[in-house]
């Protein structure tokens, strides 16, 4: 069989062939060649192996016989062109972007030149000269004099120097030589050297320590060992550890792309000075691209604790990690800690970093990136401006609550993962670019990880589903401990398999969550072992959103829509990428009168994902019905797409609508119109159709026919018309479950019947 050789671009899953990935379209690493890219190379098939394709009747079918239109190459020698090959829109298309999930586009940003990004002048503005040990201001100018550069701080009498200790052509251990300064940070300068040993390649250079104690350089040195051995495609890469005149320096891969914080001012230069946040969208595609790479560290048992816009650095459409100056063990008791004042967790002064706390800076970062922030290092240090301040949180909702979250104060309250942060930030990016794009339904469904699709447990039942079985179900937890044994309860009877689930060998958070599940199928009788389950496993773990969801179907499945509604919309906060909850919130504020809320909710829903289409359409026409916009009513039926199984249904509705509208012989034309194509139950179609010819009658008897109509086949003429709700009752008779029924319907046929002169 053929080797695959894998794309290496971080986080795709193509494979090289013909020298492209197939995902991403990404060249292939130099030295490798897919198998598909050699000349005439055929696929390799062992000899004891059948080949599933080639058979004799298959070759003389082959489709390389078959004539074909010059195309290419051939097209341009018949034409006796000399141009060269340029590049197609079709392979334009088909090169993916990296960022943007393939859901939004992030402009691509070109690579900086190592040579050119050396500062000609490298200089710390007066500003921002602080004392590395107090953080007392220094190097300040006076009376007209700039100020110095180097010296003693008045407040602690500690040394600070913002002057370049290495200069152009100094020879860093024995083999990086220095070319200038890049930046300037925590610290102390920056620099850019080449390689010597490695093709004169262009590395950085950045102080570890600044001590002219040997010995001081050399424990901190290997205690920085450990970043040599991380190795991530989104993370800048540690080459080596070296000292040069009593100072130890981190020498790092060069990254030539442009931080967000430069992009963030860039933006603003280009706004006459006004803060420029980037769209909501691409902000959320920068922090889901480089999630992987804290992933990545956190299983290591590794913290990058000093998270911030500085830190990520975009190169075309990929991004990179940069500094890990901050990065230190998680057990790590005594290492100093660094952070940033508005992106550091506020619990780390007492009880150091966490994975928590490093997701507490993305969401900080985030915040950042997507709006003016105003007071985040000052009035909002541990906290998030109102709503009603934020045009951004009173138009994203979902965005608000995953902020909300990730920046909780408590850390037990945030994403405990960086994978949990990302699936859900992945779901809010779908509501935002789906909103952005301002379609009304959606064209495509994503799965979810933790539901399943609405109604997925109730199939068939309709309009006879209850609130409660119209949502999704729970996806089951496989990491459980008594998943395998759940896994041999396969008795369909709800009521039996509710004895044996309480017979479980033990009592497991998902066997807990089947015994809820089962006992709302059972039905009322069983509603209050629903309840035991719920609390038991919020007794165990105040945190599982699975136990208030089950809560919320309970309320519902009560009628008490107020508590399903405080239930669910407490899931909303836990789960804010989800759409399940926003349903079940939505069918929630539908029941206890709060139309305005469900509408939004159902829109979000229908916009986001066509599996939520249905549901959405049903509840927004229900309350746009109640309302009396019978046009919002109407069209939010239209949105059940012909591929749905609720498209009968809706279709059905539609045509009710209509026939009670009252809006004259157009709209009950249009209702029979509604249902033409459409194999629904014959007695509801007769139904349908007596009630818009009875009201078709009445219309032309009071305001005369209008001829060249037609309803159902009928022209809108009192003969016509009379025909038609006359064959409607006999066709009704014919199906009447009962002798009193038929008469009557016979008798109701007899009397619409035309009078004759025969």
């Amino acid at each position: 069989m053929t080797t695959n050789i894998a794309c290496t671009q971080p986080g795709c899953t193509g494979t090289i062939m013909d020298g492209y990935c197939d995902v991403c379209g990404s060249p292939a690493p130099a030295g490798a060649v897919s198998p598909s890219a050699v000349a005439g190379a055929p696929d390799v098939i062992a000899p004891d192996e059948p080949d599933p394709i080639s058979s004799p009747s298959t070759v003389s079918r082959a489709s390389n016989r078959l004539a074909s239109t010059p195309l290419g190459s051939a097209r341009a020698q018949a034409a006796g062109s000399k141009l060269t090959r340029r590049l197609g829109t079709s392979s334009t298309r088909l090169r993916g972007a990296r960022l943007g999930a393939g859901l939004t586009h992030v402009p691509t940003i070109p690579p900086i030149d190592a040579s050119k990004a050396i500062l000609a002048n490298p200089m710390v503005p007066e500003d921002r000269r602080n004392c590395p040990s107090c953080g007392n201001p220094v190097g300040r100018g006076r009376d007209g004099q700039p100020g110095r550069t180097e010296g003693f701080c008045p407040k602690c009498r500690n040394p600070f120097s913002f002057s370049p200790k290495l200069k152009d052509g100094d020879l860093v251990g024995g083999q990086y030589l220095v070319r200038g300064c890049l930046a300037h940070g925590g610290f102390g300068w920056i620099y850019m050297a080449q390689d010597q040993n490695v093709s004169n390649r262009w590395v950085v250079l950045k102080g570890l320590l600044n001590s002219e104690d040997p010995d001081a350089v050399a424990a901190a040195i290997a205690e920085q060992q450990f970043l040599a051995r991380v190795e991530h495609p989104l993370i800048v890469e540690i080459y080596n550890f070296v000292t040069h005149e009593g100072a130890g320096y981190i020498v790092m891969e060069y990254v030539g792309g442009t931080s967000l914080k430069t992009l963030l001012k860039q933006r603003m230069a280009a706004n006459n000075n006004q803060y420029d946040a980037l769209p909501i969208d691409q902000a959320i595609a920068y922090l889901l691209e480089i999630l992987p790479a804290f992933s990545y560290l956190h299983d290591l048992g590794l913290v990058y604790c000093d998270f911030k816009p500085d830190n990520i650095i975009q190169v075309g459409d990929a991004v990179k990690l940069i500094d890990l100056g901050g990065v230190r063990r998680i057990d790590d008791m005594d290492s100093a800690i660094y952070g940033t004042v508005g992106f550091q967790g506020p619990e780390v002064a007492e009880v150091g970093p966490s994975i928590a706390s490093d997701i507490y800076t993305l969401g900080r970062t985030l915040c950042v990136l997507a709006m003016e922030f105003r007071g985040y290092q000052s009035r909002y240090v541990t906290s998030l401006p109102p709503v009603g301040e934020v045009p951004l949180f009173q138009k994203y909702d979902s965005v608000y609550r995953l902020l909300l979250k990730a920046c909780a104060k408590d850390p037990a309250d945030r994403f405990q993962t960086a994978d949990e942060f990302r699936v859900q930030l992945l779901g809010v990016l779908r509501e935002v670019v789906a909103d952005k794009q301002g379609t009304k339904a959606a064209q495509h469904s994503a799965s979810s990880l933790l539901f399943g699709t609405p109604g997925d447990k109730s199939l068939g039942l309709g309009d006879a589903a209850a609130p409660w079985q119209r949502l999704p179900s729970l996806i089951a937890d496989d990491s459980d401990k008594m998943s395998g044994w759940l896994k041999t309860v396969s008795v369909p009877d709800p009521a039996k398999r509710l004895e044996l689930l309480v017979d479980a060998p033990e009592p497991s958070p998902q066997i807990l969550l089947e015994i809820a599940e089962t006992s709302l199928e059972v039905g009322p009788e069983r509603y209050d072992m629903v309840d035991t389950a719920v609390a038991d496993l919020l007794a165990a773990d105040p945190w599982e959103w699975r136990a208030v969801w089950m809560a919320g179907l309970v309320a519902l499945a009560r009628g008490d829509a107020r508590a399903a509604q405080s239930a669910f919309n407490a899931v909303y906060g836990q789960v804010p990428g989800e759409l399940a909850p926003k349903l079940a919130l939505a069918i929630s504020c539908e029941l206890s009168s709060e139309f305005d809320v469900a509408e939004g909710l159902y829109q979000t829903c229908a916009r986001t994902d066509a599996n939520y289409i249905a549901p959405s359409a049903f509840g927004l026409a229900s309350i746009r019905t109640h309302r009396g916009d019978l046009d919002g009513a109407l069209g939010a039926l239209d949105l059940v797409p012909r591929t749905s199984g609720a498209y009968v249904r809706a279709r059905r509705q539609r045509a009710g609508l209509l026939a009670g509208s009252g809006r004259g012989l157009d709209a009950l034309a249009q209702a029979m119109d509604s249902i033409e194509s459409l194999t629904i139950d014959p007695v509801d179609r007769a139904n349908l159709a007596a009630s818009v010819f009875r009201s078709a009658l009445d219309e032309v008897r009071q305001s005369g026919p209008q001829e060249g109509l037609r309803i159902d086949g009928r022209e809108a003429t009192e003969p016509a018309l009379r025909d038609g709700l006359e064959a409607t009752y006999r066709q009704l008779a014919d199906q009447a479950q009962s002798r009193p029924e038929r008469i009557a319907l016979v008798d109701l046929a007899n009397e619409v019947r035309g009078w004759t002169l025969r």
